[in-house]
């Protein structure tokens, strides 16, 4: 199991650099300069431009981008949203609306469709069934951002229970989750019905299957034949969709911060590009592809531990 958790490892960061390194290129090719400022004198961006070695060659531009990453754990400073501060430090202001928002989203989709799914296999072709099944063709169909706008409608206009907009001076934690939970609704729908659809089609084929069988002529029922055995051998397809589901939910989330007027990384990301913010653009593309990484380095191991035959084949 170590080897097998170092070999991914070593792939994750591989993949982690090749990113890096092919977002600085893209950024920096880009035709707007990170000093493009009509109000400042030449000569100034000029000076500017030399001390952040942006007058020498790319590949030298690229040499001095990793070395600094390396030997400093420097990635820069933002020049035009926050001239002169780090740009982690950047995304550190607006990071907390941004995970809560995905974090709490990720949180109810998974259990919502695990609990769908279920229902689904054990209702087969029956009412509940066929209830779910409509329902999951309407989420996975329909974007987020116009649930979003459906939700922003019905409960915050029809009926005010929740603030049209993020509140920015929420002090407590509560508060804050309170003004999210209409985009947290929006961007768990989708996912929430993809696991659904996965896992009804998992547990019904493994519903049927011999060594089902073979466990309930044995004495379990039914519930401790699925709980026990069907369930393990349908999360193994269903850990794959968590990947795209996570990235997802991201890109569902850039949308929806702009609906709600959540002040999160989303829109940091737009703005950075739209202005040119080249440093810091990089940064967060490097913040989003690490999540992406990260969540993909779990679910490998979770294969490995789910299944015994992943961890063997990985050892040899």
């Amino acid at each position: 199991m170590l080897r097998y958790t170092l070999s991914r490892w070593g792939a994750m960061m591989l993949t982690m650099f090749i990113i890096m390194s092919l977002s600085f290129w893209i950024i920096r090719l880009m035709p707007q300069s990170i000093f493009e400022n009509p109000e400042v004198a030449p000569e100034i961006q000029k000076l500017l431009e030399a001390e952040m070695h942006l007058d020498k060659p790319m590949w030298v531009q690229y040499y001095y981008f990793i070395r600094d990453i390396i030997t400093e754990r420097d990635f820069g400073a933002s020049v035009k949203l926050r001239p002169g501060m780090d740009v982690f430090k950047v995304i550190a202001t607006r990071i907390k609306p941004s995970m809560v928002l995905n974090f709490f989203s990720l949180l109810l989709s998974i259990p919502a469709g695990i609990i769908l799914g279920t229902i689904a296999a054990l209702q087969r072709n029956k009412w509940a069934d066929n209830l779910i099944s409509f329902l999951v063709v309407i989420f996975i169909s329909v974007p987020s951002f116009v649930f979003g706008a459906v939700l922003q409608y019905t409960f915050t206009f029809r009926f005010p229970i929740f603030p049209t907009l993020y509140d920015a001076t929420a002090t407590s934690f509560g508060e804050m989750l309170h003004s999210l939970t209409l985009p947290i609704i929006a961007l768990a729908l989708g996912p929430a019905a993809t696991i659904a659809r996965y896992l009804r089609g998992e547990l019904i084929e493994t519903l049927s299957s011999e060594f089902l069988l073979l466990a309930r002529t044995k004495g379990l029922t039914r519930t401790q034949a699925v709980v026990r055995h069907a369930f393990r051998n349908s999360l193994v397809p269903i850990a794959n969709t968590i990947i795209p589901m996570i990235t997802g939910i991201m890109g569902g989330s850039l949308v929806i911060e702009r609906i709600f007027a959540v002040p999160g990384m989303g829109g940091q990301l737009v703005e950075s590009i739209v202005v040119g913010d080249h440093f810091l653009t990089v940064a967060l593309l490097m913040f989003y592809s690490a999540i992406s990484l990260i969540t993909i380095f779990i679910v490998d191991i979770s294969y490995g531990l789910i299944d015994p035959r992943i961890r063997v084949g990985g050892g040899k």
